[in-house]
């Protein structure tokens, strides 16, 4: 039987995260953002993350698989604990559509999204929201300084970025939905929990976010 285009995407991206389980994910967004942050004249800005409610990653697939005719990826969103130091454990998340302006054909793309402010953190904590419609979002500026910021990405609510091919820079995911992914939460926590739950609640974080959070602390823990 010759599946309809939309039914092979989505069986496509089914096998595709079937076979990267949820720990293995989180390892490569630690060294995602390690990498990022690693060269500061092309990181995300450092007064940025330290002002930053949630950060969110999406590592970009092997073999380029982020892509899969539609856009679609997987990742996760750390937010600032209760007492402004260190980082809740990681929830999990689903972006799809959106204009992704960097990724090109097959290339590996990574993206990293700021959420600036409670009223963002609460936008992302629902069962899901579109960027640029339920809450405003911006490309993000690179580097060191964050003086050529522009009003729009003053005004924003999340800021966004994206690695393709070696390039970082600001991108705009306008029109992108986000929402929980339940079955990498199942995987991460052993049991069904929501997004809410473990931001709000400071669960205690699986073995596997270990280097991930240790990273996050590294570079913005408020101490």
């Amino acid at each position: 039987m010759k599946l309809k285009p939309f039914a092979a995407l989505a069986l496509g991206t089914s096998l595709l995260f079937a076979e990267s389980d949820a720990p293995k994910r989180l390892e490569v967004a630690a060294e995602d953002f390690k990498e990022v942050m690693g060269i500061p004249e092309k990181s995300i800005p450092q007064d940025l993350l330290n002002k930053a409610q949630c950060i969110v990653i999406v590592p970009g697939l092997k073999k380029g698989a982020f892509i899969f005719g539609a856009k679609y990826g997987k990742g996760f969103v750390c937010c600032r604990k209760k007492s402004g130091v260190g980082w809740s454990g990681p929830a999990s998340i689903r972006v799809e559509g959106g204009s992704f302006g960097l990724q090109i054909g097959g290339a590996e793309t990574d993206v990293f999204m700021l959420v600036m402010n409670e009223r963002g953190m609460n936008r992302l904590l629902s069962t899901k929201f579109t960027l640029g419609g339920d809450i405003s979002a911006a490309a993000g500026p690179v580097g060191r300084s964050t003086q050529a910021e522009t009003d729009a990405a003053m005004r924003a609510e999340i800021l966004t970025w994206s690695r393709s091919r070696g390039l970082f820079a600001g991108l705009s995911l306008s029109g992108a939905t986000l929402r929980e992914d339940n079955d990498w939460n199942r995987e991460l926590y052993g049991r069904k929990i929501d997004n809410r739950e473990i931001i709000t609640s400071e669960v205690a974080p699986p073995k596997a976010a270990a280097t991930l959070l240790a990273e996050l602390n590294r570079y913005s823990s408020r101490k």
